[in-house]
């Protein structure tokens, strides 16, 4: 198990007077802390863009850079390390002008080394009661984004709210979220990047090695190093040197289907065993919610699949309405973006049209025949928008595709079936299907008719705005449809005459 110990506390002591910095460094050393020290603000300023310290001692008066002025530049440096301010008798006014500016405390000159000491004490007693609190509330933080994770079955939703948390709550610079890919391989399946670097600080951020990744989580549980050993897991390493790297594997049961990896490219920020934890915990979540994810997605597909032979399979009970379903759901698609739909549901009126007219798998007779229906086989295909919504009910994923299959031969004026519907009460879904299945119908050649010329199907939609048709749906479809013949003639595609 690769980690990194820092328990003991790092102070750095700012002084421009030799024999002060070094009774300090003397003293503070022998209780314990690791100490640094500095001649002034602006070497102090250095070294603390070069590691991490809990606690700094400075002097108030110094050349160079003084002690407010080196407390001001602490805050961006260094914003958890506590300051403390030397100063003389004759300066108190300007220490407590200090501690108003963010000062943790003051220190009179000449001072002894016990009271020193005891500040110090004190001080970093205070960061560990913070930062305890601190993990306590990124412990409920992550707790909850755990429970978010474990409720999802969308593996998008999943790796974004992973990959979110360890760049909020974890402050990582860097996330990448890998997968395995079904054939003994593994891929990066989600980077994300900290706002503050830019795309160029990114390209220098190196390329990972998957292979030392399995390699390293068949012997270990977990990854947590201060950047001692992190060359090898870079296939193309970083320009930027890391500071410390922290990775967790996402499990199911003893097999390795993925890990979630956090770099730090900052110097002060290193990965602790605290955040360790934290993240070995929504990692346990994210694995079992990432597994349940695909399988999900993997049913939805196979039922997919399903339907869509299904409908397939209508459209060739003869030649006639080859394709139909399939052009059906492409205009109405057209149609559902022309009305400003969102995304999603622009893809549940897309699989709802496609999947308009399976209920006719249960009307045992030819609906494409020379001649009119007689009254008998006409109440017959009546009943296929019923029985789709019988086929679709059982399977409760598709049950939101439900209103467009049962409700597209309903009518804005009320006339149409199966319930009746009028108006805004015939959901916008079916209002859109109805449109679009009309204007294939009359385009397409019928074993008792010839397709229509599109203007002719155009006019007659709109001859039935009002009555059959929404009239804001009609509008929208005359609108879009040019738009999207054009853009089919383009293509090269073959539209309607």
């Amino acid at each position: 198990m690769t980690q990194i110990h820092l328990d003991r506390p790092r102070l750095l002591i700012v002084d421009d007077e030799k024999y002060i910095r070094d009774i300090l460094a003397d003293f503070l050393g022998m209780e314990g802390y690791q100490v640094r020290t500095a001649a002034d603000g602006a070497a102090a300023l250095n070294e603390l863009q070069q590691a991490h310290y809990d606690l700094i001692i400075s002097d108030l008066k110094m050349p160079r850079m003084g002690g407010i002025e080196l407390l001001e530049a602490v805050g961006a440096a260094a914003p958890h390390a506590l300051t403390v301010i030397m100063t003389g008798f004759g300066t108190v006014e300007t220490a407590i002008d200090a501690m108003k500016r963010g000062a943790y405390d003051y220190i009179l000159k000449p001072f002894k080394v016990e009271e020193v000491i005891h500040v110090v004490q004190r001080g970093l007693e205070k960061q560990r009661l913070s930062a305890e609190n601190m993990r306590l509330r990124e412990a409920l933080s992550l707790y909850k984004v755990s429970e978010a994770i474990s409720a999802s079955l969308s593996l998008e939703q999943v790796l974004a709210t992973v990959g979110d948390t360890a760049l909020h709550e974890l402050d990582a610079d860097s996330v990448s979220t890998w997968l395995d890919d079904g054939e003994g391989g593994f891929f990066e399946r989600q980077r994300l990047y900290a706002t503050h670097l830019g795309a160029e600080q990114r390209e220098r951020l190196g390329t990972f090695e998957p292979e030392a990744f399995v390699e390293h989580f068949s012997k270990d549980t977990m990854l947590l190093d201060p950047g001692t050993i992190a060359g090898r897991f870079f296939k193309r390493s970083p320009e930027e040197a890391v500071t410390s790297i922290l990775a967790v594997p996402l499990r199911i049961k003893t097999r390795l289907i993925g890990w979630v990896c956090l770099t730090s490219f900052t110097r002060t920020r290193r990965f602790d065993e605290g955040q360790r934890k934290l993240l070995s915990i929504v990692a346990a979540r994210a694995a079992a919610a990432v597994e349940n994810a695909r399988l999900y997605e993997d049913l939805r597909a196979t039922f997919q699949q399903t339907i869509q032979g299904l409908a397939k399979a209508i459209d060739k009970m003869d030649r006639y309405t080859a394709g139909h379903s399939d052009r059906v759901a492409l205009y109405s698609m057209v149609l559902a973006k022309r009305l400003q739909m969102g995304q999603d549901q622009v893809e549940i009126v897309r699989q709802s049209a496609l999947m308009h007219d399976i209920g006719k798998i249960g009307c045992v007779m030819n609906l494409n025949k020379p001649g009119k229906l007689t009254q008998d086989e006409y109440e017959m295909f009546k009943k296929h928008p019923g029985y789709g919504k019988d086929i679709l009910e059982p399977i409760k994923f598709l049950n939101p595709l439900i209103p467009g299959v049962y409700l597209h031969h309903e009518r804005w004026d009320g006339r149409g079936y199966p319930l009746g519907l009028k108006g805004n009460d015939v959901p916008m879904m079916a209002r859109i299907v109805s449109v679009a299945d009309t204007y294939d119908a009359m385009t397409s050649d019928r074993a008792y008719r010839r397709a229509l010329p599109h203007e002719v199907a155009l006019n007659e939609i709109d001859r039935c705005s009002g009555t059959q048709f929404d009239p804001e749906v009609t509008n929208s479809w005359n609108e879009g449809i040019e738009e999207f013949r054009e853009e089919q003639r383009a293509k090269g595609s073959e539209i309607p005459e």
